[in-house]
């Protein structure tokens, strides 16, 4: 059975980082996307690692500052926010989907949304 559990969040300060973890285990299929949810906003993708080739893609807006990662053997991907601004400030979940590109959708191809994890930025 998938379970996807983020942890990570918490308040920090404009260029500040921050790590992210998703412990994603009984995944058998799919690839892992990090995604998030500013108040009063959709939910979009941010970044994603497929888990074939170990390639990762990232929408614009992040792109040079986040940095995607997996360790295996614990089951756990990572999401490295660097030099973060306050739009970053949004609730970040994972999820499994297709990752192919930097267009990457907020449909899942397999289980449902976790609890997420909240970040905010702010001086």
């Amino acid at each position: 059975q998938l379970q996807l559990v983020e942890s990570g969040g918490g308040l920090v300060q404009p260029g500040e980082s921050l790590r992210l973890s998703c412990v994603a285990s009984g995944l058998q299929r799919g690839d892992i996307g990090w995604f998030r949810q500013a108040p009063g906003k959709e939910r979009e993708g941010v970044s994603c690692i497929n888990t074939g080739n170990d390639n990762t893609f990232y929408v614009r807006s992040v792109r040079g500052r986040f940095s995607v990662s997996r360790d295996s053997a614990k089951d756990t991907i990572y999401l490295q926010m660097n030099n973060v601004k306050p739009e970053d400030t949004a609730v970040y979940y994972c999820g499994v989907l297709w990752c192919y590109s930097a267009h990457i959708t907020t449909d899942l191809v397999w289980g449902s949304w976790g609890q997420g994890t909240q970040v905010i930025v702010s001086s």
